[in-house]
């Protein structure tokens, strides 16, 4: 089934406002919503009049990850679906575009951001927070490893040790900690989330849009130059989990709401 308005944009004094729009799913993404928004970042990165961005989900949540229920499952090892593959195709162009366009972009980090959403958040270059927003590396909550730039961001974020404790054991992490630890710019009210955003926002767009192209470039250079390498590590990895024993029992697990038996094959 076709959704429709399952992403929205508006153009308001040199911003684009883009907004997950799937709020009974807090926003998590399907096929349709990872594509619609790979052709949106595109459209935004060629619009000579967009000069900021920000970038945001509808509802209570900023964005959940990917739909398990939009996924299929088989007991058949050689039925299962190619992770690597949908990683590659779905999510990995979106983080290289937001990485790579050399327009500022803020996440308006309105709630949850988990798994690939928190991936998503990671990748913008501000990140404006509510007070009631958390991040969840979830991905291990299934039997899956972190994808999306999570393994590339989190580390560089926030340093190793708490990145790699984050990821394995999925906990969360409010808005407040997430401020102490540097991964957030701003935490705010939740009422106030996109006002703060589109301050920001607004105050970039009216700004040297050419200068900061420029330093987010040197910035990619020094610190992020090895994306795309990682995010195809991440795939192949990811291609080797999705077809464990452990990630179907998970998913089984997640979607029938029971703690999942693992086995660890």
């Amino acid at each position: 089934m076709i959704e429709e308005n399952i992403l929205l944009v508006e153009k308001k004094d040199g911003v684009s406002i883009i907004s997950l729009n799937r709020p009974d799913k807090l926003n998590a993404f399907s096929d349709e919503l990872s594509f619609k928004l790979q052709d949106v970042l595109k459209e935004a990165e060629k619009d000579k009049t967009v000069r900021a961005i920000v970038l945001t989900g509808s509802g209570r949540g900023f964005c959940s990850g990917q739909d398990l229920a939009n996924r299929s499952f088989s007991d058949n090892s050689k039925e299962r679906p190619s992770l690597g593959d949908s990683i590659r195709r779905r999510y990995n162009p979106i983080i290289l575009r937001l990485r790579r366009m050399e327009k500022p972009i803020v996440a308006a980090v309105n709630g949850v951001a988990a798994g690939a959403g928190a991936s998503l958040a990671f990748a913008c270059d501000f990140r404006i927070v509510s007070e009631g927003a958390v991040f969840v590396q979830s991905f291990t909550k299934v039997g899956l490893v972190p994808d999306s730039g999570s393994t590339f961001f989190l580390p560089r974020l926030i340093g190793l040790t708490k990145a790699f404790e984050l990821m394995i054991t999925a906990d969360k992490l409010d808005a407040r900690q997430a401020l102490e630890l540097g991964l957030v710019n701003k935490v705010v009210a939740p009422e106030n989330v996109m006002k703060e955003a589109l301050e920001l926002a607004a105050k970039l767009a009216k700004g040297p849009t050419m200068a900061f192209g420029l330093t987010k470039r040197a910035v990619n250079k020094a610190i992020f130059q090895d994306l795309e390498e990682l995010l195809e590590y991440e795939a192949q990895l990811q291609e080797i989990a999705g077809r464990s024993d452990d990630f179907q029992e998970g998913v089984k697990a997640f979607l029938e709401k029971r703690q999942p038996a693992y086995c660890g094959r």
